[in-house]
């Protein structure tokens, strides 16, 4: 059986691994859970309440100040948080305006240990 570093998600089955796919390298890694992070629900996790941004939950909800700016810093609060070992460089949003039901985010950001930068997008459609 290949070794791997950590469960690849979605989990799925393949020749390679059995059955469950495994990230194989650091960055792979640190993106996923970078991913995990971005996407999960502050108390979706008992253990954790605080852990997540909600990106998708955040984008339908009403705010005086600028969705991006919010956006932006939760996202850094919890990369700062419960990710230290990265930064962020940049969060940029596209698509904002022109379709009000999506908000597509890319974020630079880099391994500092392995001086390795990477990108980050996620698109996120209401209803999903």
């Amino acid at each position: 059986m290949a070794q791997g570093i950590s469960l690849k998600l979605p989990i799925q089955y393949t020749k390679e691994d059995g059955p469950y796919a495994l990230t194989k390298t650091l960055p792979e890694t640190v993106k996923q859970n970078l991913k995990n992070l971005v996407l999960t629900v502050k108390g979706e996790r008992i253990m954790d309440p605080d852990f997540g941004v909600g990106l998708h939950q955040l984008l339908f909800e009403n705010y005086d100040g600028s969705l991006e700016d919010i956006v932006q810093g939760e996202i850094s609060k919890q990369v700062q948080q419960h990710m230290p070992f990265i930064t962020i460089e940049e969060v940029n949003f596209l698509n904002i305006d022109q379709e009000p039901n999506k908000l597509y985010v890319s974020i630079n950001y880099s391994i500092d240990a392995l001086s390795l930068e990477d990108v980050l997008e996620l698109g996120v459609e209401q209803g999903l």
